[in-house]
């Protein structure tokens, strides 16, 4: 595959949509007052995606993990926005933000998008998001409908324009190494680059609980292993037979 230009080579000057004397009392808002999410399915996919991100690149400073964060990509005109549900940001750092203005971020636009299909999308509307990413600098992007269980892929390809990948099983990012799995009937599995899967936060808690519970179990084997030793020692004594635990 080949390596795309850089998301500061792509990204375009626009000079016309710039304002001439500054920017002065122009308000990038924060909200649109919408929904993160349409329903419960939509809102756990985001979460686990943003959630599972942030591990795979929590030693890396350098990388930012957001979701349905505004991305404002040209200064001076607050209307031409969107907000991925996920998006990640490739050399700019870590840390709160109210939005995700492209010209305070050295003209980086997030490489890699996530888009999760609800009941109040429409092909038009998803149409134009890709558009948008398109136009502005993203690499990657990825759209997931879990009722239809269908991953769509685009990547930018050498002429500046998304192609869409047709063979979507076990495709790796290139960006992020992340692996993604589509079995006939099952929800897409996604994978870390070290092939621990995606999990989501009650995953997580349950995987906590089981390691407590095993590691009191061997906490409880470890004090009865203690208690017979010493009695053991005990009766010896008894008998006048000294022993040692020299082990």
């Amino acid at each position: 595959m080949t390596t795309p230009v850089t998301t500061r080579e792509r990204l375009p000057s626009q000079p016309a949509e710039r304002p001439a004397g500054g920017e002065v009392d122009i308000e990038y808002p924060c909200s649109d007052g919408r929904p993160m999410a349409d329903n419960t399915v939509q809102y756990r996919w985001i979460v686990t995606i943003k959630e599972n991100l942030e591990y795979l690149y929590r030693d890396r400073p350098d990388v930012f993990v957001a979701a349905d964060n505004f991305i404002y990509p040209v200064q001076g005109n607050p209307n031409i926005r969107q907000a991925p549900d996920v998006y990640v940001a490739f050399g700019r750092p870590k840390g709160d933000r109210p939005s995700y203005k492209v010209w305070e971020e050295e003209n980086i636009f997030p490489q890699v998008i996530f888009e999760i299909w609800s009941p109040n999308n429409r092909e038009g509307e998803m149409a134009r998001k890709r558009a948008f990413y398109r136009r502005y600098g993203a690499e990657e992007y990825y759209v997931y409908d879990p009722d239809t269980r269908v991953l769509e892929v685009w990547l930018r390809d050498n002429g500046n324009d998304f192609r869409e990948v047709m063979e979507v099983q076990n495709f790796v990012s290139p960006r992020m190494g992340v692996r993604f799995e589509l079995r006939e009937g099952e929800d897409l599995r996604m994978y870390h680059p070290d092939g621990q899967p995606f999990l989501s936060v009650a995953e997580l808690w349950q995987l906590r609980h089981q390691l407590s519970s095993a590691l009191e179990a061997e906490r409880q084997r470890a004090e009865a292993a203690e208690r017979k030793l010493q009695r053991l020692q005990q009766l010896l004594q008894a008998k006048g037979i000294t022993w040692e635990d020299n082990s």
